[in-house]
């Protein structure tokens, strides 16, 4: 078996997530880069690996690698490309980049996440541009958009699992109050369960505190080989020691079982196997809570639940900070926001928080490992990390 140099993440920087109106898409990642150089005591990155998915169709950016290399002073030193996976976007470019570090072509990498909603003009354009993670030709053109296809499989499960609405409130719930203390998060203030039973209807079953809100930000990452790490840097590096992108089936009816991620099943599973790590040994989940939907379907493809029983792992204090099985731990998606694309890099940045002990007050205590996933549309696509402090 190939000997792989270890690759480690040195250096972390996010942008606060929310609405940026007077921000455009090249500002806020330049900020998100140089931020992750000054905290990798200034690594120059031979390489830049961007992730979004509305910047060619929305902000009419395309080629970001060029534009981040020019707007943080790397042009003409480093390359520069994009990875596109949907809502995945910046949890593949993190794949890419730790393929690179690995395999010994780079020295230095940056990953950069990047989302700019706020350039989307009128709630019609958006429905149509985030239609296009489902397939263009059997689902978005028949009108189903991302939401509706999340509580039409709600729907689904609540009708095969037979529990009762109101104890998924604790998903949200979760999310919410973990972001009340992330100063990077859209949402600080806690949730009661009363709020969400009050929430209105987004997409029967699912009401507004069921889905993450889209919204603007950057976060940016700078991987090495252990064997480079500069002597002066302020902090520990994180292991980033497995990670597995795989592509499922597109469209839902093409599944075996629309109700079971089998990309993310099978992406854990290989993201484990490359980092020699069991599954148990994991002590927090940063999942893809693009939705309520999505978490539970997570939580089982993992393995942390079985099969229609995830639901059950709301009723306790399970998932909470001081739980088996922390997840969302400083917002996830549903209260930090929903950046999209950058979304998979935010994962990461605070998986890092918490494994180099700079959480605050959602801090796990005894972090050693994290894993991360981020999913495309309804789990089309999967990308998983495994990290270590």
């Amino acid at each position: 078996m190939t000997d792989y140099p270890e690759v480690v993440i040195v250096g972390i920087g996010q942008e606060p997530v929310g609405e940026h109106w007077g921000v455009s898409l090249r500002e806020l990642a330049g900020r998100a880069l140089r931020s992750a150089r000054k905290d990798a005591a200034d690594l120059q990155p031979q390489a830049v690996y961007a992730g979004s998915m509305l910047a060619a169709s929305a902000s009419h950016q395309a080629n970001l690698g060029a534009l981040i290399c020019e707007v943080t002073g790397l042009a003409g030193q480093a390359e520069g490309v994009t990875a596109e996976a949907a809502e995945a976007s910046g949890a593949a470019a993190l794949n890419l980049a730790w393929q690179a570090v690995r395999s010994g072509m780079v020295d230095v990498a940056a990953v950069v996440g990047v989302e700019k909603v706020t350039d989307v003009v009128g709630a019609g354009q958006e429905l149509e541009l985030l239609g296009a993670s489902l397939d263009a030709d059997y689902e978005a053109s028949e009108g189903l958009t991302p939401t509706g296809q999340a509580a039409l499989l709600l729907q689904r499960y609540l009708h095969e699992n037979q529990f009762p609405r109101e104890v998924l409130q604790g998903f949200a719930m979760i999310a919410r109050n973990n972001a009340v203390n992330n100063p990077n998060a859209m949402f600080r203030r806690a949730l009661t369960g009363k709020a969400y039973n009050k929430a209105p209807t987004a997409a029967a079953p699912l009401n507004a505190f069921d889905l993450a809100a889209h919204a603007d930000g950057a976060a940016a990452l700078i991987l090495t080989r252990a064997d480079l790490v500069p002597k002066n840097m302020p902090h520990k590096p994180v292991k980033l020691l497995g990670s597995s992108l795989i592509a499922g089936r597109l469209a839902v009816h093409d599944r075996q079982d629309p109700l079971f991620f089998e990309a993310a099943a099978v992406s854990v599973r290989r993201a484990c196997l490359k980092a020699n790590i069991p599954l148990a040994n994991i002590d927090f989940f940063e999942y893809s809570d693009n939705s309520t939907l999505h978490a539970l379907l997570s939580l089982e493809a993992a393995g942390f639940a079985a099969r229609g029983q995830a639901w059950k792992l709301a009723m306790d204090a399970s998932l909470t900070l001081q739980g088996s099985l922390p997840v969302a731990t400083m917002g996830g998606h549903m209260g930090r926001g929903f950046p999209l694309g950058a979304s998979g890099v935010y994962q990461a940045v605070e998986a890092c928080l918490q494994l180099r002990g700079e959480a605050g007050e959602n801090q796990i205590s005894h972090a050693r490992y994290g894993m991360i996933q981020s999913l495309a549309g309804t789990g089309s696509a999967a990308v998983t990390h495994i990290l270590a402090g």
